[in-house]
């Protein structure tokens, strides 16, 4: 029997290949087995990527969400570079007791762009997601030249609190950009009940009022800088508004994080030639079905009628009352605590794959 193991990570505890390898060693013996790890533009995604192109990893100092400096990461591969925002400006970094997202900003992403094309990159492909940020890209574009200016003319920091008397922007010393592709993991717009603040502030650090002043702040940037249009493309307002910057300062384009994945890994085809098709990630729930990569990785194994397997730390009734799956498997179901799931994945997704009916 041929098996496609084609997972995300289980954020905080296991890679994607390290998941994969897990339910691999739980399937035992006796199988063709194919490890596709996928990843979605969030975390992961440069790992994805290389492993699917080629390439090496490249490192410089940059400035994290709260302004400390670093050291980042990111992919080259022949002349394109691959991004994480994460890896500069990601929630991992700053410690629950230090979050700040009205003055998190975004510019060490802008740093990685800036020493990528230093580098000689003429293509930037951007994963975004997992950011400490909810600044619009504000910190990303000033990072690449921008300069944000109150009614006096005088230059503003770029931040949320220090952009509420933002009055013009000004491009005039950017630099000419190569294309930049932005993989989003999420389909939410830049405003609103289902936009960045009003979804993912909480997560951030952000209380209802952090969350009001952030949507009021994020509308004022876009009324400036005439990004109406952007604001809502789905996506928009993915890493707290990142995405919606870097089409309006960048003149990037927007594209699912899966799809570009699902591309290199060149998916479609290896979906076509499995019997069984196994995926999965930390969480798999509501927010999942807004575009992350086990669901397509289940769409596609179903639009051609393949046996589709989820495994994953935890999975929502409406996921397993889907038609995506014909088999779930979650870790919350050993009714472990939290710490043991963590600390256990590894062996606890060998136990649960070593219950899959093939």
């Amino acid at each position: 029997m041929n098996i496609l193991i084609a997972c995300d990570k289980f954020k905080g505890s296991l890679s994607a290949r390290e998941v994969a390898l897990a339910i691999e060693k739980g399937l035992g013996e006796g199988h063709q087995i194919e490890l596709c790890p996928i990843a979605d533009g969030g975390e992961g995604f440069v790992d994805a990527m290389l492993a699917a192109l080629g390439g090496e990893v490249r490192t410089c100092l940059v400035l994290d969400a709260l302004g400390r400096e670093v050291e980042a990461s990111y992919g080259i591969s022949s002349s394109t570079a691959i991004i994480e925002m994460a890896d500069a400006s990601g929630l991992w970094r700053i410690a629950e007791a230090e979050r700040d997202v009205l003055r998190a900003s975004t510019y060490g992403t802008g740093q990685l762009i800036d020493d990528a094309i230093a580098q000689g990159a003429t293509k930037i492909l951007l994963g975004v997601g997992g950011s400490a940020t909810n600044d619009g890209g504000v910190g990303m574009a000033a990072a690449l030249g921008w300069l944000f200016r109150d009614e006096a003319d005088d230059v503003l920091e770029a931040n949320p609190v220090d952009l509420a008397d933002l009055a013009t922007v000004d491009g005039s010393q950017v630099s000419t950009l190569p294309p930049i592709e932005v993989a989003c993991d999420v389909e939410n717009p830049l405003l609103g009940e289902r936009g960045a603040t009003a979804v993912y502030g909480p997560q951030k650090g952000a209380g209802p009022a952090e969350r009001e002043y952030l949507e009021a702040y994020l509308e004022h940037l876009m009324a400036v800088c005439g990004g109406e249009k952007a604001a809502e493309v789905p996506g928009a307002g993915a890493a707290g508004g990142l995405a919606w910057g870097l089409m309006t300062f960048a003149n990037a384009t927007l594209r699912p994080g899966f799809d570009i994945v699902a591309d290199a890994v060149s998916l479609q085809e290896r979906v076509s030639q499995a019997d069984v098709v196994i995926t999965g990630e930390g969480s798999l729930d509501a927010q999942s079905l807004e575009g992350k990569g086990p669901v397509g990785v289940a769409r596609l194994a179903k639009e051609m009628g393949k046996h589709t397997v989820a495994v994953a730390g935890h999975i929502s009734d409406e996921v397993k009352e889907s038609d995506l799956f014909d088999q779930t498997f979650a870790l919350t179901d050993t009714g472990l605590p939290l710490e043991r799931l963590i600390a256990e994945a590894s062996s606890l997704i060998e136990d649960e794959a070593g219950k899959i009916r093939l």
